[in-house]
């Protein structure tokens, strides 16, 4: 054995345990997900794919499923409001913080509280917060009550609970957004600004020639992340008002109820799995694309 070889083998050891969990955990559970949406497996039996082969049938049944594309439009105005609200919410706070000249570790650690915590645990004291008794305390509505305003409105079950779903959504999610958006903008050189002073640039073209541009990559990593986030929403839900008869149900809880269906439905809640993922794959390569574009038109990528 030559000496290069040798060093190639004693290197790629290194790796190995990484790559052994990686295609346990994620490429044959990928791929035998596959061969499952092509079944009508109950997950009891042993699996044979000539006996419970049955195509792409499961696909056809995703693809004319309202329920399923009620749940992809429920998701989708999740991700809204957390594309819009959270996200420019977020983004303002992290360019008032970041010209704060102190406290700065302070801030970043109490909007980073809330991404800390489990999503079950911000479903559970939300609904105790919003629901009307006996299921919560109606803590809302005697807010209300104190500012004049005589409310009994179910606010996790009533005609508001999709944009209240949203909004408890983007309060969660809030944190993560802040910290990515104020460490990209740590990464700016304050030289830039400097320079542009200077040249009698404006806040408005210091912020869309400098700050914008060398944000992009980071303002593309949060969009996808939030929609990846968004789309994939399911505990919180789950605990705040469990799909609220459909009003709130996101496509990860479609797929949970297949597979907690019972007899052949497996193979559908693979297939709609398949589909989700393939539509937030294209997203992710798209607002991608988009971002090196506009960093091309203003002259910013690397080298």
């Amino acid at each position: 054995m030559t000496g290069t070889l040798k060093q190639n083998l004693i290197n790629f050891s290194f790796v190995l345990p990484a790559l052994l969990i990686f295609g346990i955990f994620y490429i044959y559970p990928f791929f035998f997900s596959f061969v499952l949406s092509l079944t009508d497996y109950n997950l009891v039996e042993k699996f044979s794919l000539k006996e419970y082969f049955v195509g792409l049938a499961n696909f056809k049944d995703v693809l004319t499923d309202k329920d399923w594309w009620k749940s992809m439009y429920n998701g989708g105005y999740i991700t809204f409001w957390a594309l819009t609200f959270q996200n420019i919410l977020a983004f303002a706070l992290a360019l008032a913080v970041d010209k704060v000249v102190r406290l700065k570790k302070f801030y970043r650690v109490v909007f980073f509280i809330l991404p800390v915590l489990s999503e079950i645990i911000i479903g559970l004291l939300m609904k105790q917060l919003l629901a009307p008794d006996p299921p919560g305390r109606d803590v809302f509505n005697n807010i209300l009550g104190f500012a004049g305003i005589n409310s009994t409105e179910n606010w996790i079950g009533g005609g508001y609970v999709r944009l209240v779903t949203a909004l408890v959504h983007c309060w969660k999610g809030f944190g993560w957004a802040f910290v990515i958006f104020f460490a990209g903008l740590q990464t700016i050189p304050e030289q830039l600004y400097e320079a542009a002073k200077i040249d009698g640039a404006g806040s408005w073209q210091q912020f869309s020639k400098i700050t914008v541009p060398l944000l992009m990559p980071v303002i593309t990593l949060v969009i996808v992340l939030t929609i990846l986030g968004s789309m994939q929403a399911f505990a919180m839900i789950l605990a705040l008002n469990a799909g609220a008869a459909g009003e709130t149900t996101v496509p990860v809880m479609v797929i949970f109820s297949h597979i907690e269906g019972g007899t052949k439905l497996a193979g559908l809640a693979c297939a709609e799995g398949l589909v989700l993922g393939l539509m937030l794959i294209v997203v992710s390569f798209s607002m991608f694309f988009i971002s090196k574009k506009v960093r091309e038109k203003y002259g910013v990528l690397p080298n």
